[in-house]
């Protein structure tokens, strides 16, 4: 095990205080990007104990052609709710690259919200490949691993493992 459910539980209950301290008084809407952060937004939701709004977003990564063989990312799934007028909070499984990250903001920034913040339970910060891209909120920085639990999975399973574990791949 890599992380106990305690200790989960006790990290994102303190970032639940920051982020309703920080929020106090603003119209906040929360988005994760499905599906591995949807644990880690449930338990983050119920840790914020003012009232606040949740969306969704689904992307997808290919390869093209036209692309030269990089990757680019696409929406799946769009926000259900405006964002103009919200206080966003970006809520992530984990950010590695960035380029999904930055991605997100560039698209969301055109939508006009009041605010633009980033919450990850797990943070590689020694990957970056995008400059200055802030992660305002960081459960746990972790090592160039593969998990499980938690809502991360295997092939569509694990994701239900109440800790996070390492993957055997």
């Amino acid at each position: 095990m890599f992380l106990s459910a305690e200790e989960l539980r006790t990290r994102v209950g303190e970032l639940g205080a920051q982020i309703a301290e920080d929020y106090a008084g603003k119209d906040l809407l929360l988005i994760a990007l499905l599906k591995a952060s949807f644990v880690f937004l449930t338990d983050l939701s119920r840790a914020i104990p003012t009232s606040h709004k949740v969306d969704f977003v689904e992307l997808a990564g290919y390869n093209g052609a036209d692309t030269g063989g990089h990757s680019r990312v696409r929406l799946l799934k769009d926000t259900v709710i405006p964002l103009a007028g919200h206080d966003v909070l970006l809520v992530e499984d984990v950010v590695d690259t960035g380029l999904t990250l930055n991605y997100l903001r560039k698209l969301f920034e055109l939508r006009r919200p009041e605010s633009l913040r980033v919450a990850a339970l797990l943070d590689r910060p020694y990957r970056r490949l995008v400059d200055d891209l802030p992660v305002d909120y960081v459960g746990f920085t972790v090592p160039d691993e593969f998990f499980v639990g938690y809502g991360f999975d295997v092939d569509e399973r694990w994701r239900n493992l109440p800790d996070l574990r390492l993957a055997k791949v």
